[in-house]
This record gives structure tokens, C-alpha cells and sequence, in this order.
């Protein structure tokens, strides 16, 4: 089975002519189902930019990146958005929608789903949320909720739809130490019992536990892998 990640020779810059800056530099890295990889490194050293590019965010400028079977060099638009519906996204800022309840959250991610309806939406959404430990808090609305239990409803956003690969971003960078550890358990258990590969970029040292590889990058770089 092909990996759902496999990159070779990517590179990115920003700006143009003079202003030109190099931020990505033949980059090469594959992911397998079901394996926890982290990515590490100072800031400023390319890893949030490589996964908008893993994740069909911005278009490919060099070299070669296949996601889910999916060459990214050369795609359209249209591609671009048709393979960012088999991706779940975690993000520091949780980007939870206030005014509806954290059952409301996660079935919108359902929404691209025309012909279900909204009650087979929302009865997935429970159950995803009782997965990820929220159950009796469906009904609440994100202020009632606390950090790490607001996280946990964008875990359960990510992965309602199955995706076939998740893509986070810092997600335990806002969170207490033990907040951090449980969402980050989560997140491995999820991947360990679904087989759906997580690619995970964190500066927390304190969740490097649950990785099976640990990737460092350094000035646009991978510099070092560690790990399975």
C-alpha cells in the first residue's frame, strides 16, 4: 500500500526577484498509515509551511508531494480542495464557532456530506464526541467548556469525517501540562486504533512520548529523524 505521505526534492520560497526567500529546501519525507510522526525545530525553520503544502493550503512550487495517493505538484484549485475534504486539521486555535454547541461543531465537518441528514450529522457527532472522553458535554457551548476540553472537540471535529490523514498544528501549545498529555494520548490512541497517520508539528517536549518518529527541521531543512 502506497504511504499516505511520500515527498521528495519540495521546495518553497516566499516573495519574488530580490525579495525571493527560500523557507523550504529538498525536503524529502513519508508518512505510513497509522504512525505518529512530530516535527520539530526553532521557529522560522519551515514546518508550518510544509504541512499547508501537505495539506493542499497553498500550491506547490518544486519538487514532488504525494498525499492519499495524490500528486499536489501541478494540481488545480479544484484538486487541491477535493483532497483537503479527506484531511482532518488540528490547530492551536481551536476555531470553534461560539455560538453553537460543541455537538454543532463537529457535525458541520459532516456538512460535505449533502445526503446525510442532519440527524445521522448529529448522532455521529455524539458519538465521536463520547469517543474522545466529552460525553454529557455535548450540549455545551465552547465558553462552558475548558481548554483542553475545547481541543478535544476539535479532535472530534477532525476525525468525524474518517479522514484518511489528520494534520496538527501546535495543538497542545495553549494547554497545562496534564491537558496536553491527554489530548496528545488521545490523538495517538485515535491513530493506533484507526489507522489514520497523524503528522503532528509541536515545540512541547513534553509529548515527544507518543511519536513513533520524531522529525527536526533546521533552516528549511529535515536535519534529523528519530525513532521507529
Amino acid at each position: 500500500m502506497t504511504d499516505p505521505i511520500r515527498i521528495s526534492g519540495l521546495g518553497y520560497a516566499y516573495g519574488e526577484g530580490e525579495l525571493r526567500r527560500p523557507v523550504l529546501r529538498d525536503v524529502a519525507l513519508h508518512v505510513r498509515a497509522g504512525e505518529v510522526v512530530l516535527l520539530t525545530g526553532p521557529s522560522g525553520s519551515g514546518k508550518t509551511t510544509l504541512l499547508t503544502l501537505i495539506g493542499a493550503l497553498r500550491a506547490m512550487q518544486e519538487g514532488s508531494c504525494r498525499v492519499l495517493g495524490r500528486e499536489l505538484m501541478g494540481a488545480s484549485e479544484r484538486e487541491r480542495v477535493r483532497l483537503r475534504r479527506s484531511i482532518g486539521f488540528i490547530f492551536q486555535n481551536h476555531n470553534l464557532l461560539g455560538f453553537l454547541t460543541a455537538r454543532q461543531n463537529v457535525a458541520m465537518a459532516l456538512e460535505i456530506e449533502a445526503a446525510m441528514p442532519e440527524r445521522e450529522r448529529l448522532r455521529r457527532a455524539g458519538e465521536m464526541l463520547a469517543a474522545v472522553g466529552l460525553e454529557g458535554h455535548e450540549d455545551k457551548p465552547p465558553a462552558r467548556l475548558s481548554g483542553g476540553q475545547r481541543q478535544r472537540v476539535a479532535i472530534a471535529r477532525a476525525l468525524v469525517a474518517c479522514p484518511g490523514l489528520v494534520l496538527a498544528d501546535e495543538p497542545t501549545a495553549a494547554l497545562d501540562k496534564v491537558s496536553g498529555a491527554e489530548v496528545a494520548h488521545l490523538l495517538r490512541d485515535m491513530a493506533k486504533s484507526r489507522g489514520t497517520p497523524i503528522l503532528m508539528v509541536t515545540h512541547d517536549p513534553r509529548i515527544l512520548d507518543i511519536a513513533d518518529r520524531v522529525v527536526a527541521m533546521e533552516d528549511g531543512r529535515i536535519v534529523e529523524e528519530a525513532g521507529a
